[in-house]
């Protein structure tokens, strides 16, 4: 202490003495600082070979102490104007005693030097900045005491708190920060870490660079951001240089660049196709950030962000709902949904639940997962009343008890076989299930006075070559020929693959690549529409909620996406190179597989609805009669066990059902 007291007492001479004797004091001053600092990098890249071990914590306590005692004398001079009184000069033992001892104090309680200083975080920050804040308030308190309970003066000026509030809190932090970078550049050189493109220059993209700063900076440094905003490109933020889309061929190109991430949360998939296109010629992968609503407790971690799915390529543009006539339909009403644990009806029931309907009745034989869905609802949905009902659709003693005790008013019919090959070998059971599943669901709902009735329907019941959509197309004449005789309004909504549902084609190519191949698909040249599950339910919601009563509702489903383009794609989103790590192997057309799937018969048109996205197949129309009389037929040939038989009596009713690559293509001739 008395060495810092007479460096003070040099400043406390007359002005021209002061002068004199402080500006070769100064420059020495800039110069053994200069110097200082040179050392000081020097000896950092010496103990660079120790970085791999934590700082011991009396060190960094020792250092911080420091840091408070070089602000402190900083407050003094800049505050005297580097020219001391000597009366102030007096006071130095014990304001010195005073202020280093709180801050001491306040280290040791908080526990400021047992952070790891090299992985410095905003926590580890807000912490110095809480204590450094406390302690000046503190000195602020003793001030107060002091002038009036005591002797009637401030022991420490407010100008000096306040300097060496601002210098101890901003030293204590940006030390940190230098020290953590150089860490990270003596052990991983920025030369040797690989080099990151961020799309998104906004909130999002600031917060995906601090979190790879933080969670991974010792492998990746970000070259550059990617943003459709004019006004931000050719500006830096953090450090890099902010581009337009145009130049992101040229940096993939002239870098060696290991991932893209995209860090905008609402991107149209049309502009992230865009970029993944770009990006695969370059074998780069592509990341992306997940929504704010999956961060642990509000923070991004590296972790979190994953590889683009083939799924997130292949949406369209977010579908617009009129969600208050949708409100107003199903509102405090009992809706019933069959097939609630497969993929569609799961998802018709998450959707419902938005629209505070009185109770939602869960129809399903699957027993694993309806308890799945159980669990997910009895998670998430806690505030909607709920029923779930493990039951055959085909049992009508069973459905007849579940439409009397809950009396549903409206009807999702989602339950149904689908896989191609497998009801073309077992044509009795699709017509168990689609067509008397259908029929006794149908008949209950004009015993019971339904409202809707909306059944889940296929674009492989349009010309159907396959078993499996000829009894989809039966299903269809049944109920919109019902609902020409009777009260409750019958809908239709047909559409093509949804992407991700069980058994679709991008699990199992999924599964494929896992296992190292090969992927096989059945022919180059087919081709499918493709539409993600929640798109796919909404319009169904939409299509329910606006339909009058026998309709058939078919969705626009984009362009049709050739399946090997899809799982080129999908190899190269791996990070896999086709015919090098795996192969694609073709296996020919399945029984009953049609190459192009359609979603009007030869002679159907449509008519436009107020909704862009759904539109009303003119299809012919069929006598109630005589539906009944065939479909009664049909399904009494169950007991016969004759395929033919079966797949005959249904070519009889559903005309334009040619069969392809089947044994039943003789009963065509």
């Amino acid at each position: 202490m008395a060495s810092v007291v007479s460096v003070f007492h040099s400043f406390s001479q007359t002005p021209h003495e002061i002068i004199n004797l402080f500006r070769p004091n100064y420059i020495g001053t800039i110069l053994n600082a200069i110097l200082f600092i040179s050392l000081s990098f020097r000896i950092m890249k010496i103990l660079s070979t120790l970085f791999q071990r934590n700082m011991p914590r009396w060190i960094i306590f020792f250092i911080d102490m420091g840091i408070c005692l070089f602000s402190l004398a900083l407050a003094y001079l800049v505050r005297y104007n580097f020219s001391l009184p000597a009366v102030v000069i007096g006071s130095f033992p014990m304001v010195f005693g005073l202020v280093l001892g709180i801050r001491a104090v306040s280290f040791y309680i908080s526990k400021t030097y047992q952070g790891i200083v090299k992985h410095t975080g905003s926590k580890d920050s807000q912490r110095i900045f809480i204590v450094i804040t406390a302690g000046s308030l503190l000195y602020v308190l003793i001030n107060v005491i002091t002038a009036y309970f005591i002797n009637g003066t401030f022991p420490i000026p407010f100008s000096i708190i306040i300097i060496d509030y601002m210098a101890s809190a901003f030293l204590m932090i940006s030390l940190r920060v230098m020290f953590k970078s150089l860490y990270f550049e003596l052990v991983s050189p920025y030369k040797e870490k690989s080099s990151v493109i961020i799309f998104g220059a906004g909130e999002s993209g600031i917060i995906t660079k601090r979190t790879l700063d933080r969670d991974a900076g010792t492998k990746y440094k970000v070259l550059a951001f990617i943003d459709d905003n004019k006004k931000k490109q050719g500006k830096m933020l953090e450090g890099s240089s902010i581009y337009g889309i145009e130049k992101l061929n040229e940096l993939l190109q002239n870098n060696d660049v290991a991932h893209l991430i995209i860090s905008v949360q609402n991107l149209l998939p049309a502009r992230k196709q865009q970029i993944v296109d770009i990006c695969l010629n370059y074998n780069t992968k592509v990341l992306n950030v997940p929504p704010v609503t999956n961060w642990i407790n509000g923070e991004l971690s590296f972790k979190q962000i994953k590889k683009v799915q083939i799924e997130e390529l292949l949406g369209r543009d977010p579908i617009v709902l009129d969600n208050d006539d949708i409100m107003q339909q199903f509102s405090n009403k009992v809706i019933l949904v069959t097939g609630a644990a497969g993929s569609i009806g799961s998802e018709i029931v998450r959707q419902i639940a938005r629209f505070n309907p009185k109770k939602i009745i869960l129809v399903d034989q699957a027993e694993s997962p309806l308890y799945d869905m159980e669990l997910e609802l009895y998670d998430k949905y806690k505030q909607q009343p709920y029923e779930v009902v493990m039951g055959d659709i085909r049992n009508k003693e069973r459905m007849e008890n579940v439409f009397r005790t809950f009396k549903p008013q409206i009807v999702f019919h989602a339950a149904a076989y689908k896989h191609v090959p497998m009801m073309e070998n077992n044509p009795s059971e699709s017509i168990l299930t689609n067509v008397l599943g259908t029929k006794i669901l149908a008949d209950l709902s004009v015993t019971y006075n339904v409202e809707k009735f909306v059944m889940v329907s296929t674009d492989k019941a349009v010309n159907p070559t396959n078993v499996m959509g000829a009894s989809k197309r039966i299903a269809e004449i049944y109920t919109q020929s019902l609902g020409r005789t009777t009260s409750p309004k019958f809908i239709t909504t047909r559409f093509g693959n949804v992407l991700g549902s069980n058994g679709s084609v991008i699990p199992r190519f999924r599964q494929q690549i896992e296992a190292g191949g090969p992927v096989t698909i059945t022919h180059p040249e087919i081709t499918r529409y493709f539409m993600t599950i929640p798109e796919a339910c909404q319009l169904v919601l939409e299509a329910g909620a606006m339909g009058k009563g026998s309709e058939i509702f078919i969705f626009d489903m984009g362009q049709s996406v050739k399946i090997i383009d899809l799982a080129e794609k999908m190899i190269k989103l791996s990070g896999l190179v086709l015919d090098k790590d795996i192969s694609i192997v073709y296996t020919g057309l399945r029984p009953g597989e049609k190459l192009y799937e359609e979603l009007l018969a030869d002679h159907e048109n449509t008519l436009p609805t107020h909704h862009k996205q759904i539109m009303i197949a003119q299809v012919k129309e069929y006598d109630f009669e005589s539906v009944v009389k065939i479909v009664n037929e049909l399904i009494h040939l169950f007991d016969e066990q004759d395929n033919k038989l079966i797949v005959k009596k249904m070519k009889q009713l559903v005309p334009e059902f040619i069969s392809n690559n089947s044994v039943y293509e003789e009963l065509d001739l």
